[in-house]
């Protein structure tokens, strides 16, 4: 029962992350899962299980909170759930570790870019982002997001939300809300992949719907946050959550001694809680405006 309520909270934690800032539910609970002490295939395949409940929950509260671009989740989806589902079930035994350094710089150089963006640059988010981003873009977006996603054990949001944020003059949180509710289709069909090639041998049931029940009770939570946090102080959240998790792959893909990697640690987190401090101090001496809508 211990075991199973850590769990419950660890899905908590993972979600709040995740729907709050559009990413890393997979990277949360994983490495959570790993510190506790389950092995990784195992920690992997259920991760994977949950997401299937806790997307469905993260969408449906986004949507309720008026987070979602509904033309940008259909654009998003059919793309990205062909690339999952191939990706599950013939692509897995792909070494994708070998161009995963490739899309961490990549993401990374997003970052910087999102963050400095946000915590810098003084302009106002399009209601309608339609003008900006091409049907045809949704296309390869999606379909490499979701084929990253299923081979990697994560990507849906790493990739989509920077490369909309930084490609957009969408509102963060429409960009947040949108990206959270197409991952259910994502979640489903990389479920559905992993489970006609491994079967259920990986997949304890009990750990799956504990860190279910955490990302449900979770999953309002970050909806509503995402709704009234100002769209400057978004998007210098998530730049820097992206800088963060995309550092971390690449210190472990290069084996950086831990030494550095503590240090290169403490001078992100102290980098990105100066630009929070920052954005915050400007959002007050700026004339308010409604949270959530972009002005700065």
């Amino acid at each position: 029962m211990r075991k199973l309520i850590i769990l419950a909270f660890i899905g908590f934690c993972a979600q709040l992350v995740d729907g709050s800032l559009g990413m890393a539910y997979g990277v949360t609970s994983t490495s959570l899962l790993l510190m506790s002490g389950i092995a990784p295939a195992v920690a992997s395949a259920s991760v994977h299980m949950a997401e299937v409940v806790t997307t469905a929950a993260s969408g449906l509260s986004h949507i309720r909170f008026g987070n979602v671009d509904k033309q940008v989740v259909r654009r998003l989806i059919v793309p990205g759930a062909i690339g999952a589902f191939l990706g599950a079930c013939f692509l897995s035994n792909i070494p994708g570790d070998l161009i995963k350094p490739f899309i961490s710089v990549f993401l990374l150089f997003l970052g910087i870019h999102v963050l400095y963006r946000f915590v810098f640059k003084n302009e106002r988010f399009q209601k309608n982002s339609r003008k900006k981003f091409a049907k045809k873009h949704f296309i390869p977006l999606g379909f490499a997001a979701g084929f990253f996603d299923a081979t990697g054990g994560g990507g849906w949001g790493p990739i989509t939300t920077p490369i909309l944020m930084a490609g957009n003059k969408m509102e963060p949180r429409k960009v947040i809300g949108s990206v959270d509710t197409s991952e259910f289709v994502i979640a489903v069909s990389s479920t559905i992949g992993f489970l006609l090639t491994l079967g259920w041998e990986q997949i304890h049931v009990q750990w799956v719907l504990a860190l279910m029940a955490g990302g449900i009770i979770a999953a309002p939570v970050a909806a509503w946050l995402v709704k009234i946090i100002p769209a400057k102080l978004l998007g210098t959240l998530v730049g820097g959550i992206i800088i963060v998790t995309n550092t971390r792959t690449l210190l472990g893909i290069f084996n950086v001694p831990q030494t550095w990697t503590a240090a290169i640690y403490i001078f992100l987190f102290l980098l990105w809680a100066a630009a929070v401090v920052y954005t915050i101090m400007k959002l007050k001496n700026n004339k308010p405006g409604v949270p959530g809508n972009g002005t700065p």
